[in-house]
């Protein structure tokens, strides 16, 4: 039988036998790896434009699996609370402190909620006031915080629905904008026990390509359901008064004109989709003024089921409606002349319009663009930042756009994937219409680098930019053995900006810096050191070369008082994610920095190091392009092979790295890449891999940046399906999936078909299925048993391994 409709068959008729049932209750790490895990991160910055006023933000580091368990609605795409028209799954605030920076004094806010889970922090435009929301089990509030008394105050009356997103607006100094709730979650529709009929769904000749989105509306009584959650009221609150702007309707987003005049309206309507998510569904996008009277429907949208496969491809209907932030109300929106068919040969791919009130006359051309259209900053009437890129080429072009001349001219143009020739963003300044635009001096901009790349690391930059001349001066390079970045403008005129700064054995913190005046800079925060077990720890930047001649580069954590001659070699655990590119040069350029602060996520195998491992993050796993017609993924086994081959070999040629006890591990689109180094490899002694996808034929019309279909590529999609290679599996792989995995293309059943598959052969597998887990874990008890699973796996298979 062909391969092809083997795995099909397999993938979708396998059924699992009987399991070998582990009654586990759950379980601790060791006490180091706790203490990590439930380390409290410091706190949140977020700073006045004065530099006058700090608001820290504290949380705590996880919930529990009960907060987890909590009711919730799994519908168009959303995870809905039931009891308080909320998304059910957020990180929130516990704690607002106040800062002022003069004077380096804190203060405590008083009238804040008991316990407190707060969110979509707001500054009012004099930046006098801070909104912000707070959910509880039956509804979400909005209170304001006043900066010159310390007093945070609830101001509304009706629960607020923030269901498609909070949108806080301020409107002005005194009054903002908001979405309510018109019933009580008690109201919603009841799902009736038997069904008026069966769901069906059909389609008469026209292609429609979809990914595999999860959380769907299903069934009749899901659109119901969703119709009641998502239906708000707009409304502005005028000192506590509450003022209905316009009708109710599902308001997927609203954005206040820079005058103040109108606000832009994207609705979601009738028919819902049963096969994309609600940010597909059709709308109708209009101009209503203040009150919410009609004053222009501007489109009406069909569902995003018609858009065709492939990355750089789009529906053939306008899109992006944005108000132009340096005039006072003028809409702008792109539309392709290409169908949305990218390979379609025409000059230009994308045209964007523009149209200002009142919305009576026509609509005038901006500009075309030779790629797809990605989006355009404001500036002023001479300088706009356009942005224009194929993801499939790896290729981005930024250009100049004149509004006083109408002209369009090219400022650079690079791969996406080269590192070391991004020149970094805008630095942006508020107008008079109090909106975000790019500071423009003369014929100078600011550009930002955030990451600066360099063959030495990162080292982050900040430049002058002639857009007249193209030529670039670089006022501020992050000194060598640090890492620093500039987070926010004080002080264009005189450069005082604010930044971040931290090195291997500082704490990253604030401070503010003068360029200008080339004085000691101003510490603003003073956060210690949050894992002291971490102490001693050593990390580099390992550098070493494949093959092919492919330089790669990782980060390599040694144990506290750790040395090779004396304690020789010691087991590793690798961590890595591939990344495609279309070229070598790029493959091979350095990224990240060795003098980062040691920091610690749910996810990181750096916990391990405390446990007598080497570890090996962000081992490069690149997988580039021959040339030619061929595409990274080509050659993705053969480059996976070859990138784990070098990582082992350097480590053990260093002496840190036992070779003979080697795991290798990763999440997502990592433990795809780990159950392909197991079947096609024997370098490694075990596996970790989490909530990955291993079956390519689930994901048929495109995955990561393949944007080939499954029927256009079979013999690739088989090839690229650790699946199909599961009876080669015979190195221990412990398979970690949260059961509620919201992920498009890592649906669960991936790890439970992995596992009867692995198991079904003969091979040593083990498989955690996390309780309430999406892609990313949360719940405080499920990350310390996913870490005692770990550590007991790597002790059993690689650490004492024979």
């Amino acid at each position: 039988m062909n391969k092809k409709i083997v795995i099909l068959l397999a993938a979708f008729a396998m059924c699992f036998g009987a399991f070998a049932q582990d009654a586990v209750s759950y379980q601790l790490p060791p006490k180091e790896v706790a203490d990590l895990l439930l380390a409290k991160p410091t706190p949140d910055v977020s700073i006045d434009s004065q530099g006058e006023w700090m608001l820290q933000s504290e949380r705590n580091s996880y919930p529990t699996v009960e907060e987890l368990g909590q009711p919730e609605i799994r519908i168009a795409g959303l995870r809905l609370n039931p009891n308080n028209f909320s998304p059910s799954r957020q990180t929130f605030i516990n704690n607002f402190t106040l800062k002022n920076i003069k004077t380096g004094k804190e203060f405590k806010i008083s009238g804040l909620p008991a316990n407190m889970l707060a969110g979509n922090v707001r500054w009012s435009p004099n930046e006098k006031k801070i909104a912000f929301t707070n959910t509880t089990n039956n509804r979400v509030d909005l209170y304001i915080v006043d900066i010159a008394t310390k007093v945070a105050t609830k101001v509304n009356k009706k629960a607020l629905n923030v269901v498609l997103g909070a949108d806080l607006t301020w409107f002005d100094d005194n009054s903002i904008v908001y979405k309510t709730a018109i019933s009580l979650p008690s109201a919603a529709p009841a799902k009736p026990i038997t069904p008026k009929g069966p769901t069906v769904q059909q389609n008469i000749g026209k292609a429609a390509p979809g990914r595999t989105y999860q959380d769907l509306i299903k069934t009749p009584y899901d659109e119901q359901l969703f119709e009641f959650m998502a239906t708000a009221q707009m409304v502005i609150n005028r000192g506590g008064v509450e003022t209905p702007i316009g009708k109710p309707a599902i308001y997927e987003s609203y954005t206040l004109s820079p005058d103040k005049k109108y606000y832009l309206l994207e609705v979601l309507k009738k028919p819902f989709s049963y096969l994309v998510t609600a940010s597909g569904f059709p709308t109708s996008v209009s101009v209503v003024d203040v009150t919410g009277k009609l004053v222009k429907e501007i489109a009406d949208l069909p569902s995003a089921e018609t858009r065709p496969s492939g990355n750089d491809n789009v529906q053939n209907i306008p899109r992006g409606f944005e108000w132009r932030a340096d005039e006072a109300a003028t809409l702008v929106w792109a539309m392709p002349l290409d169908s949305g068919l990218i390979k379609k040969n025409v000059e230009f791919h994308d045209v964007v319009y523009a149209q200002a009130a009142p919305f009576k006359a026509e609509k005038q051309e901006l500009f075309k663009t030779k790629m797809r259209f990605r989006g355009i900053t404001w500036g002023n009437e001479s300088f706009a930042w356009v942005s224009e890129g194929l993801a499939g080429k790896q290729t981005v072009k930024v250009s100049r756009y004149n509004s006083s001349t109408k002209s369009i001219s090219t400022l650079f143009e690079r791969n996406t994937t080269d590192a070391y020739g991004n020149p970094g963003t805008p630095l942006m300044e508020k107008n008079s219409f109090g909106k975000q635009v790019i500071l423009v001096e003369g014929s100078k901009i600011f550009l930002n680098n955030v990451v600066g790349s360099s063959p030495k690391g990162d080292l982050p930059f900040l430049s002058l930019f002639d857009i007249d001349t193209k030529k670039t001066e670089q006022l501020w390079r992050c000194s060598e053995g640090t890492y620093e970045f500039i987070v926010d403008v004080l002080d264009a005129k005189n450069l005082t900006f604010i930044t971040r700064k931290e090195s291997k054995t500082d704490v990253p913190n604030f401070y503010i810096k003068n360029l200008k005046l080339r004085i000691a800079d101003m510490p603003i925060t003073a956060f210690t050191n949050p894992y002291p077990a971490l102490v001693g720890v050593t990390k580099q930047k390992v550098k070493y070369t494949r093959k092919d001649g492919i330089e790669l580069t990782g980060d390599l954590y040694l144990p506290k008082g750790y040395n090779k001659e004396k304690d020789g070699p010691l087991p590793v655990y690798m961590w890595a994610y591939p990344r495609e590119f279309n070229n070598a040069a790029d493959a091979a350029q350095v990224r990240g920095s060795e003098n980062k602060f040691i920091t610690i996520a749910w996810g990181s195998p750096i916990y391990y190091v405390t446990q007598g491992f080497a570890v090996l993050d962000n081992a490069e796993m690149p997988i580039v392009s021959k040339g030619g017609d061929t595409k990274p993924n080509d050659n993705f086994i053969e480059q996976l092979t070859l990138n784990a081959e070098a990582a082992v070999n350097h480590l053990a040629e260093m002496g840190v790295g036992d070779r003979n006890r080697m795991a290798v591990g990763g999440h997502s689109y990592g433990a795809f890449m780990t159950a392909h180094l197991l079947s096609h490899t024997k370098l490694f002694k075990a596996g970790i891999a989490r909530s990955g996808a291993y079956n390519r034929t689930l994901t048929p019309f495109g995955f990561q940046a393949e944007d080939r279909t499954y029927w256009e590529a079979p013999d690739l999609y088989y090839k690229m399906s650790p699946f199909s290679y599961a009876d080669k599996i015979k190195t221990p792989l412990l398979l970690i999936h949260g059961d509620s995995d919201d992920n498009p293309g890592t649906f669960p059943i991936n790890s439970e078909r992995m596992f009867a598959a692995i198991k079904g052969h003969g091979g040593t597998v083990r498989f955690v299925f996390l309780p309430y887990e999406a892609h990313g874990y949360r719940g405080k008890e499920n990350l310390l048993h996913m870490l005692w699973e770990q550590n007991e796996w790597l002790k059993k298979y690689v650490k004492e391994a024979k």
